[in-house]
């Protein structure tokens, strides 16, 4: 296998060159030999404009083609891939860009301004633009650019991406993600999902994090599939040309919005063989209801930004709701008490993995990397878990206190921290609550200053628009003389939750 990610990609496509890889609902259609010459001209961009192998390249761009072929770029250029989330705001582009320190930054021409005050703070002189339509100084320049003939050469250890993920502590941390950790888990994949000649997907998922970018992306290159590249989900598009499609990738969020449609149904299924959900956990609800109103049963499988796909319920066999299945091949599964001790089967505990797919550590946090791993290499993943006598998992809660809203991962403890330097603001705490079409939402609640600006519900929340991502911002916030605590003085979100969640209307 070589080491290079993008080596082994096109070791897969390159023999069908002359098959359709991508098209978009504007009409634009790639072939695979089109993605191959694309990348190679961003890749001799890279190189032109100075970059070497191992520097950080930083992403915050809309979902497009020429994206897609960017970070294909990165990859046989043998540079870091550093996506970023289209939401995120200024305050938390200043972390990534401090952490990650990247040769170039590539972000949306409307952010231009923005990013070129940050990015001349830092001293990094490479900056571009590539817009929705994958348009921009970026396509500009690679336009001039020769196709680079090569393919890097690297190590399977070194890095290929770094995904930064939200931690306990609130600043986001980088993952590293290595060129071998990407191809154990997609060749992994491809496997046990039977992708086969002919297969086509059907793409609504973002491109900057796992999900999007690796599980669906991944796979459907492995198979030199074709790809119906959407910008975002729509479940109108969604179901116009989910007949011309045989898988289809989504998270929970998409499932119940597709459920909403009175046009969606058998008809609309009628040449698909797979449906995966992931990156939240799927209610038996939306199950039960997705496979009587198609006759399709969802696989619904386990990852984490750190180590890809972990678990994941069989192509073949039966698909257990409430669980994601047994461990992938190659990838090792314990669930163990408080001591690390093993538990038997039917007990909750703390889920450990440990395989190929996992990542090496988090960037520049040797410390933190140590605290996560065990002496015998299993990464602690902060889910409770439990599995049964044939080996289903069940993830049953989250030992570190994420909330999962939309498919997206965020941490209270970063949220508290911008909460806490609103003016007026003396603590704060957030909570998820129950919601019908995000699975969760994030919900906080403040105790005021004595003496302080006059803070209401709607004032934090256009406050912290303005300053985090979307997705994050809390949809709900309450005020309370005082926030619960035990004998340790640790917030008591239990008793937060029995109080405010019934209060929550959507």
């Amino acid at each position: 296998m070589p080491d290079n990610f993008y080596a082994l990609l096109a070791g897969r496509f390159l023999p069908h060159a002359g098959r359709l890889c991508l098209e978009t609902p504007d009409g634009e259609r790639y072939t695979y030999g089109a993605l191959d010459e694309e990348s190679a001209r961003y890749a001799q961009l890279l190189g032109v404009l100075g970059l070497q192998r191992g520097d950080r390249v930083a992403v915050q761009v809309e979902k497009s083609p020429a994206a897609l072929f960017f970070y294909l770029g990165c990859l046989r250029a043998g540079l870091i891939y550093v996506p970023l989330n289209s939401a995120y705001r200024d305050l938390e582009l200043e972390h990534f860009l401090d952490d990650a320190e990247p040769a170039l930054v590539v972000c949306a021409p409307e952010r231009l301004d923005a990013l070129r005050m940050l990015t001349a703070a830092r001293g990094i002189a490479a900056l571009h633009t590539l817009d929705a339509a994958g348009r921009g100084s970026l396509y500009e320049a690679a336009r001039a650019c020769n196709p680079r003939a090569d393919v890097e050469a690297v190590s399977g250890e070194d890095n290929a991406v770094i995904l930064y993920t939200s931690g306990t502590t609130g600043r986001p941390k980088g993952a590293m993600i290595t060129h071998r950790n990407l191809a154990s888990n997609a060749t992994t994949l491809h496997q046990a999902w039977g992708f086969r000649d002919g297969d086509v997907l059907l793409h609504a998922l973002p491109i900057f994090h796992i999900h999007g970018l690796f599980v669906a992306c991944h796979t459907a290159l492995l198979n030199a599939s074709n790809m119906l590249f959407l910008p975002k989900f729509d479940a109108g598009a969604v179901i116009a040309l989910l007949p011309r499609a045989t898988v289809f990738m989504g998270v929970p969020t998409y499932y119940t919005r597709l459920l909403a449609e009175p046009a969606f149904g058998r008809e609309a299924c009628r040449n698909m063989r797979l449906f995966t959900c992931g990156s939240a956990p799927l209610l038996s609800q939306t199950f039960h209801e997705f496979r009587e109103r198609t006759g399709h049963t969802i696989l619904e499988r386990y990852g984490m930004t750190e180590t890809g796909m972990n678990t994941s319920n069989p192509l073949d066999g039966d698909r257990l709701p409430g669980t994601v299945g047994p461990p992938l091949p190659g990838v090792q599964v314990r669930v163990v008490d408080n001591q690390d001790h093993d538990l038997p089967a039917g007990e909750t505990g703390q889920l450990l993995v440990k395989g190929e797919n996992v990542f090496k550590g988090y960037w520049r946090l040797p410390e933190k990397t140590a605290e996560e791993f065990t002496a015998d290499g299993f990464f602690r993943t902060g889910d409770l878990a439990r599995r049964d006598a044939n080996g289903y998992v069940a993830i049953v809660g989250r030992a570190k206190d994420l909330i999962i809203s939309g498919g997206f991962n965020i941490y209270p403890k970063e949220i508290e921290g911008y909460l806490d330097k609103l003016d007026g603001v003396l603590e704060s705490a957030v909570i998820g609550a129950p919601h019908p079409d995000f699975g969760e939402a994030v919900i906080a609640v403040l105790v005021r200053k004595p003496e302080g600006v006059a803070l209401t519900e709607a004032g934090v929340i256009v406050t912290l628009k303005s300053q985090i991502a979307g997705f994050k911002v809390p949809k709900r916030v309450f005020f309370a003389d005082t926030l619960p605590r035990n004998a340790m003085g640790k917030v008591q979100k239990n008793l937060l939750r029995e109080r405010y969640v019934t209060e929550c209307s959507w």
